[in-house]
């Protein structure tokens, strides 16, 4: 997001158009009856006073097929700030239906990241064409942050910044910035300090350059502890580093340490909830899932898990059959077993989703790792025996049948307790692995807890002589 979206005042939105800081239904339904009717200039007369944040949101409201007639109808409206807030999905599609021309209008508005969200999703003949119909200047800017790594801080930076040497005066420092005007396009909170090869050593907040006498050299007032964030770096690893630092704003640094861009927190806030949902969504089977995605994609998405998730349920079917005979003898089994199989599964499925998001926020590491594995094994005892123990006596009262109640019981301990180790072992496991936890845990985990439940509690019931 623009640094200048973030801080422009919205102005005053027609009457009933928001509600609660949403578009309301009826506005929504307003704007496409002018639409239908061809009347524009109806169209632009009620999204002109809306943020851009709202405009987005009227574009990704309407029906796919009025998107594009939409954007048309708003002319002038749509500028830069709606489509660097818009729904990544919906902004891929307008773009696709732009000319390289009408792309490179848009990102020569737009700050270098926001730019680059754009380009680097486009086929590689539309890109080359757009970057053709740019200034050289920001041609090269742009080409450059192409070059790093998908979802890097090379992508992710801006390059319009402030530096300064650090003999240079305060008052030397405030000149500079009188100077620069509009050359500076960025808000920005900090100044960075520089040594003659143009690498970062130290920082200056604002609020300490406006205190300070003009005569005091920048190198005495300076702040030289900072965290430097690689070029490289993944943009969740960056964002971690804004969560435990609590900054503002951070250089980037290339292999030599010289300083490139700088990293914003505006931008990291939508890089915090990009991976949480990322996370949920992958936990679910539902990939990258998006609302405004095609049904097919959807279901290319979805599907493919299903049928992994189909391939474990047989495993669990054939574990089932090796019992059958001891099913067709007392029909009280075949009642029970669900319950063992599920509250193995929502015990897991807790586990998981908290040691997910350890990993994900580097809250789990090596040093941590046996304590967390025998915390979870004393939870899921203390848990097992508070359910095995409701399950036991509720099913031997039912069935009038103490044993039956001891084995469920002793089958329900088990299978908590093999849950909340899976829940930790196989997202720890795969992240070793490098394979990302969130998308192929839940298959193993559920297969795990599905296979030992039954296996618990039906090979109980046949080793105890409860059906005999």
């Amino acid at each position: 997001m623009s640094d200048d979206v973030q801080d422009k005042d919205p102005a005053p939105a027609p009457r009933e158009a928001l509600e609660d800081n949403r578009l309301t239904g009826a506005f929504v339904d307003e704007v496409t009856e002018a639409l239908a009717a061809g009347d524009t200039a109806r169209v632009q007369e009620l999204a002109e006073p809306l943020h851009p944040a709202d405009i987005a949101d009227l574009i990704e409201q309407v029906e796919p097929g009025e998107r594009q007639p939409l954007a048309a109808a708003l002319g002038a409206v749509l500028d830069a700030d709606v489509i660097s807030e818009m729904n990544e999905v919906v902004r891929e599609q307008l773009i696709d239906v732009l000319d390289p021309g009408q792309v490179a209008d848009v990102v020569t508005q737009m700050e270098t990241d926001d730019a680059v969200a754009i380009l680097e999703d486009m086929d590689e003949e539309d890109q080359a064409e757009v970057l053709r119909s740019l200034p050289a200047d920001e041609r090269a800017a742009i080409e450059e942050a192409l070059s790093y790594p998908e979802e890097s801080a090379g992508r992710l930076m801006q390059r319009d910044l402030i530096a300064v040497p650090e003999y240079w005066t305060v008052g030397q420092v405030i000149d500079f910035l009188r100077q620069a005007g509009d050359d500076v396009t960025s808000d920005f909170w900090e100044i960075f300090v520089v040594d003659p090869s143009h690498k970062p050593v130290g920082t200056m907040r604002l609020s300490l350059v406006l205190r300070s006498p003009r005569n005091v050299l920048v190198t005495d007032v300076m702040k030289r502890e900072q965290t430097l964030i690689p070029v490289d770096m993944d943009q969740e690893e960056v964002a971690l580093r804004f969560q435990k630092y609590a900054l503002i704003s951070a250089a980037v640094v290339d292999t030599s340490g010289r300083l490139v861009g700088v990293v914003t927190v505006d931008d990291v806030v939508h890089i915090i909830q990009e991976e949480a949902d990322e996370d949920i969504l992958r936990l679910s089977g539902a990939g990258d899932g998006d609302i405004n995605d095609s049904v097919r994609e959807i279901v290319s998405t979805r599907l493919r898990w299903l049928v992994v998730n189909l391939g474990t349920a047989i495993i669990a079917s054939i574990v089932i059959g090796f019992f059958a005979g001891t099913i067709e003898k007392m029909v009280a089994l075949a009642i029970l077993m669900p319950i063992v199989s599920a509250l193995g599964g929502n015990a897991a499925t807790q586990t998981m989703a908290v040691t997910v998001r350890a990993l994900a926020t580097d809250q789990l590491t090596e040093a941590n790792t046996r304590r967390t594995i025998l915390k979870e094994i004393r939870v899921a005892l203390i848990n097992g025996a508070a359910i095995a123990f409701l399950v036991g006596v509720a099913a031997g009262l039912y069935f009038t049948n103490v044993h039956l109640g001891l084995v469920i019981a002793t089958a329900m301990i088990g299978n908590i307790l093999v849950a909340g180790l899976a829940g930790v072992m196989v997202p720890l496991t795969l992240d070793r692995m490098d394979v990302d936890p969130a998308v192929s845990s839940p298959v193993f985990v559920t297969m795990t807890t599905d296979v030992m439940g039954f296996l618990f509690f039906l090979g109980l019931a046949a080793a105890t002589g409860l059906t005999g």
